[in-house]
């Protein structure tokens, strides 16, 4: 599938915004973009004076001084001293690039130095950007690791849980009782945030829904949990499944998922790979369907609309995750996790350990943030039966 270009766009702000000055070339090689369309996305995103750009850099908006030492010109106060806070973020991932704004806002506001690292997708491509950010001084760390599968999740545990210093992961809550239960995180509640989606589909009348979501993310996981959990305990839902959103959302082969499948009682196989959605709606009967993520969302409300099924007049549709759910050409009904507040909050709770050194065996943090839901054009009420 071709990555939307406003969501390219973000990506690229999202980097500028948190590295300050970059050259376009290296930016066209992190995000794995032809140096050309990067081009063109710099020139348009400076045209609207969201960035800078300058012999083939761009960089934040903003003088050079404001770009090296943003918190010395907007508070008139010394920048803390001391090593970088190093952020360690998956690569192409455009919904944890909001939540590193967030956490870079509050960093620069506070006077620290970022020292941004970006992990391939390869399995266990954290560790090596944690430890060349520690040999660079890094006295913090804010980190949000990819973990495709739960055996690469827990392959993790061992040594992040001894990385020497004040640590926050981001959007992720590691296994009740593992190595990381005790540290630091801030994350989405995304048991109310599909709440709020078979919520909303129940409300509108809909009794037959089905999830279609990705399994190669704590995130896709946690919905996935929870989905099942919800649904088969709402006294409404009549019947429900669970199926990959893509051919390519799950963790891989060999992966173990780290959840059973899950399923209604009338449902013998609900997660094989990547089913046909329209056929499965058809033959189900279902009415209301929530989808993760966005992109793979808009994609099967496109294969939906192929197969000769409307949204929403046919199946009403809640998107999950609210990066670029808004942009189809029927804007989608989706859940908002709080992404940019996420890394905010992680990089205050850091900041906190580290102005209060007596702090970092204090009690462990462990923060919750309520998603949103965003009522949009996908999701009406089923006609009410003839009598």
């Amino acid at each position: 599938m071709r990555e939307p270009v406003e969501l390219r766009r973000k990506r690229i702000l999202a980097v500028v915004h948190a590295r300050g000055a970059v050259k376009v070339t290296t930016l066209a090689a992190e995000l794995d973009v032809s140096v050309v369309t990067l081009r063109r996305d710099v020139e348009e995103l400076a045209r609207a004076g969201r960035l800078r750009r300058g012999h083939g850099v761009a960089r934040p908006v903003g003088d050079a001084a404001e770009t090296t030492a943003p918190a010395v010109a907007r508070t008139g106060e010394p920048a803390a001293e001391g090593g970088p806070i190093a952020l360690v973020v998956p690569e192409r991932h455009s919904y944890l690039y909001e939540t590193l704004h967030g956490a870079r806002t509050a960093l620069e506001a506070a006077g620290m130095r970022i020292a941004l690292h970006i992990a391939p997708q390869s399995a266990g491509a954290e560790r090596p950007q944690v430890e060349r950010a520690l040999a660079g001084g890094a006295r913090g760390l804010l980190i949000a690791p990819r973990w495709r599968s739960a055996a690469g999740e827990e392959a993790d545990y061992g040594w992040l849980a001894e990385v020497g210093v004040p640590t926050v992961l981001m959007e992720r809550r590691p296994r009740p009782g593992s190595a990381l239960h005790a540290l630091d995180s801030v994350c989405s509640d995304h048991w109310y945030g599909v709440h709020l989606a078979v919520g909303h589909l129940v409300s509108l009348g809909h009794r037959r829904i089905v999830l279609a979501a990705r399994n190669d993310s704590p995130t896709a996981r946690a919905i996935r949990a929870a989905f099942a959990e919800i649904a088969a305990a709402h006294p409404e839902v009549d019947d429900w499944s669970v199926v990959l959103s893509s051919s390519n959302a799950g963790p891989g082969p060999g992966s173990r998922t780290g959840a059973p499948s899950t399923a209604a009682p009338s449902t013998a196989a609900s997660e094989e790979p990547a089913p046909d959605l329209a056929a499965l709606l058809r033959e189900r009967g279902v009415t209301g369907a929530v989808l993760h993520g966005d992109e793979d969302a808009l994609m099967l409300v496109q294969r939906l609309t192929e197969s000769g099924i409307r949204v929403p007049q046919d199946c009403s549709v809640v998107a999950y995750d609210d990066v670029v759910s808004s942009l189809g050409s029927t804007p989608l009904t989706a859940v908002a996790p709080p992404r940019a507040d996420i890394g905010r909050a992680a990089a205050e709770l850091l900041l906190h350990r580290l102005a209060h050194p007596e702090g970092t065996t204090g009690p462990v943090r462990r923060v919750e943030l309520l998603p949103a839901l965003k009522v949009r054009g996908s999701a009406q009420a089923l006609p009410l039966p003839k009598p």
